[in-house]
């Protein structure tokens, strides 16, 4: 329980990494920041910006198009491939295209580089289009600048409750475990990763709270990535490939399906019910695990707080599509308000 209370209490405003850099020696301390330049200078800087997928999707079907919005970081807005129909959003877009048989419109405002305190810019770029849906990836960038968690994830609820307000249901794919990355050697790799779980756990207490669902992308990629880093890696051994991609598109994908078919009110869940620190700590363990909000006898909260579903849902891997057809249609519903 002792974690749990720790989650729960950085969730409600206690200092992001409660004390654990103090309790280092000076001397780790200067270890850890040599090995943080170095990573930097391994990883190297944005060269290029990543492909655009704002577009249509799955022009095939009929019906009245779904607005998807994705907001973020480099994560979100596909950086490290070459071709728009590997990024995050088209693969989502593609994806949700596929599942609901309709025609999805993609605006992606997503910004490399972006911490959570950039999706506030991000989220008014989005309102103009009034998505039906949203999915925020970010965190990692908070993780690596040392962002206090408990600032980082007020910017977070504050994007999710602002797009909740206007009728736009959201899913967050919370803070990957950057203790897989290679260039980040001991003992910076140890603390990334205890400091990216951290994040990720207090990410999901906000966002249900803040009425999203979440998906816990951990170290989702960590078995793939240590098996065929090749693969899985982009040229800066940052960022994921198009197949690292398309992982994590597939964990998303059915809890963004569920969240725009209200399939999750009626939906049992197969991990059961929780305190939602509970199944924070828990996702944040488990990687490609969704979190929501729940009700026990009619009442969303109990003893230990907020309820919570914990699901472990099926991947749905998604082939990958067609260059979207065309950004004028995302243009014009900016321009203009239209949906």
């Amino acid at each position: 329980m002792g974690r749990i209370d720790r989650i729960r209490r950085v969730a409600v405003g206690v200092a992001y990494g409660g004390g654990g850099v103090g309790l280092i020696s000076m001397l780790a301390v200067g270890t850890i920041i040599g090995e943080a330049r170095l990573a930097r200078r391994t990883i190297g800087s944005v060269t290029a910006p990543p492909p655009r997928c704002d577009g249509r999707y799955g022009a095939e079907y009929d019906g009245l198009p779904v607005t998807l919005a994705i907001l973020g970081d480099s994560s979100a807005a596909g950086y490290g491939v070459q071709l728009p129909r590997e990024t995050t959003g088209a693969l989502l877009a593609a994806g949700l295209a596929e599942r609901l048989r309709r025609p999805v419109t993609l605006c992606n405002v997503a910004v490399v580089g972006a911490t959570s305190a950039g999706l506030d810019a991000q989220c008014e770029a989005a309102a103009a289009l009034r998505p039906d849906l949203a999915i925020i990836l970010v965190g990692a960038n908070d993780v690596t600048h040392r962002v206090p968690a408990t600032v980082a994830v007020r910017h977070l609820a504050d994007a999710v409750r602002q797009l909740r307000a206007a009728g736009t249901r959201v899913v967050v794919g919370t803070c990957p475990d950057l203790g897989t990355i290679r260039p980040i050697a001991q003992p910076l790799r140890w603390l990334a990763r205890r400091w990216s779980r951290q994040m990720a756990a207090a990410q999901t207490i906000a966002a249900v709270e803040a009425g999203a669902a979440t998906v816990s992308l951990g170290d989702l990629l960590g078995p793939e990535f240590a098996a065929a880093p090749e693969q899985m890696f982009s040229a800066d051994r940052f960022h994921p490939s198009a197949i690292g991609y398309a992982t994590a598109a597939a964990a998303m994908l059915p809890t963004l399906v569920a969240a725009f078919t209200d399939e999750s009110a009626s939906a049992e869940p197969d991990g059961g019910i929780r305190s939602l620190a509970q199944a924070a700590a828990e996702a944040a363990d488990h990687a490609g695990t969704e979190v929501s909000g729940a009700r026990v006898g009619g009442r969303e909260r109990g003893p230990a707080g907020r309820w919570a579903h914990l699901r472990h849902r099926v991947r749905q891997l998604t082939e990958r599509p067609h260059d979207p057809q065309t950004a004028a249609g995302v243009v014009a519903g900016r321009e203009t308000g239209e949906r």
